[in-house]
């Protein structure tokens, strides 16, 4: 079955969190201490057996295809395996993509020369693991024409545009809007209920089905989405069931696959994100650093690759002035990081960050090159690629002042921008 999949990987949109994505596209915001987001999909791709991966890229792809290029070159092209970026061709017309399912009309030809019997559609901006060998054996065994895997969503920090109706046969029957606020009394039912279901980003759908149904499918979404940017568009779960499956429920077979549950080969964790907020990704990170994670990075048989870079290993070394051992306490430290003298704790650093001597680094996450000066404090920040913290400075802990000089999220999360001198 894997063999006669092809799959796309939608990656086109800037997506969230915004402070995270002024440079590089959500599919490759970092995540976990070492990896990027798209690591995760492509990873279910590579332990599912799928051999045969387009990645659609778009919004300020360079770093993006950088790292597809260095970690995931890992299939043999003479055998017919690729992973391959493919930004738009413009083949029929000078436009961008202006949303999924536009952008697999503009790359149509990629699937007719395809002798796959049918086509995997994922969301490439989404952190979870999935077994999606089985959800093609069940696509199968179902006749279906389009299989959509859900997941159970419900109470108040849910984070869903669509909930699906389902019956007791895993058919979809229905689809409508979530509101964007349920009433207390609404969203108190839901989760005393069981909650809702709702899609996940993973849609297989029958090759000659959807060449046939391409291009009204793709005019659909354009009309219906006619403000979106065009640097970026909506984003590929709720995009792709708004407009895929109302066309088809009443007239082909559209099947739930219920995620979570015992079928596949990975421990079934049940963990989904979409990161959809600077507090939701700040939260999915510091639950890394629980006894017992809801995400298991550690899990042997379904490991995630990424791109390591060749750097010593990460060590704490006494501080030149003080003397004083570097510490940390249940936290994520990646290669190359040094801690000179400082202090961190339930933290999650990536390569090549320093922590000088007497620097207190508490509930963070500093991305690949940052710098935390002498005597520094920092709490509750998310600090991009090459901040550096002056000597002394505190953040975190003032929020107007903090409000003045960084971006500040509803629960207080101090995002620092790439390069910036904080």
């Amino acid at each position: 079955m894997p063999s006669a999949t092809l799959t796309f990987v939608f990656a086109i949109e800037r997506g969230t969190p915004a402070p995270l994505t002024r440079h590089r596209t959500k599919a490759a915001v970092p995540f976990g201490g070492k990896y990027r987001v798209i690591d995760f999909t492509l990873a279910n791709c590579l332990h599912s057996g799928l051999r045969q991966v387009l990645v659609l890229t778009q919004y300020k792809s360079h770093s993006l295809h950088k790292h597809l290029r260095d970690a995931w070159s890992l299939f043999n092209a003479e055998l017919g395996e690729f992973i391959t970026a493919v930004p738009p061709q413009m083949r029929d017309g000078s436009g961008w993509y202006r949303g999924v399912l536009d952008a697999l009309r503009q790359n149509r030809y990629l699937i007719e020369r395809s002798r796959a019997e049918q086509v995997l559609l994922l969301d490439g901006g989404v952190v979870y693991r999935m077994d999606y060998a089985e959800l093609l054996r069940f696509h199968r065994e179902e006749r279906a024409a389009v299989t959509c895997a859900v997941r159970p969503a419900g109470g108040a920090r849910t984070v869903c545009d669509v909930m699906l109706d389902c019956d007791a046969a895993d058919r979809i029957s229905g689809l409508h809007p979530r509101p964007p606020e349920l009433p207390s009394e609404r969203a108190a039912e839901l989760s005393a209920g069981g909650g809702f279901d709702a899609p996940m980003g993973v849609y297989a759908v029958d090759r000659q089905l959807l060449l046939a149904e391409l291009d009204a499918l793709a005019a659909a979404e354009a009309d219906a989405a006619p403000a979106a940017s065009a640097e970026s568009p909506p984003g590929a779960g709720a995009d792709l069931a708004t407009h895929l499956l109302p066309r088809l429920l009443d007239r082909e077979r559209v099947c739930a696959y219920r995620f979570g549950g015992e079928r596949g080969r990975v421990k079934p964790d049940g963990y989904w994100s979409d990161l959809g907020s600077t507090d939701d990704y700040f939260r999915a990170n510091m639950a890394l650093l629980e006894a017992a994670p809801p995400l298991d990075l550690y899990q042997p048989d379904w490991n995630i690759l990424t791109y390591q870079g060749q750097y010593p290993p990460a060590r704490t070394v006494p501080g030149a002035k003080s003397g004083n051992e570097g510490i940390f306490v249940n936290s994520m430290l990646a290669a190359g990081t040094v801690i000179r003298g400082g202090g961190v704790s339930h933290s999650v650093l990536y390569p090549l960050v320093q922590v000088d001597d007497g620097a207190i680094v508490d509930e963070a996450i500093l991305f690949e090159g940052v710098k935390v000066g002498e005597g520094a404090q920092i709490r509750r920040c998310i600090c991009d690629k090459d901040v550096v913290i002056g000597p002394g400075k505190q953040i975190g802990f003032e929020r107007a002042a903090d409000e003045a000089r960084f971006e500040v999220s509803p629960d207080g999360i101090v995002v620092i921008a790439k390069g910036q001198q904080a």
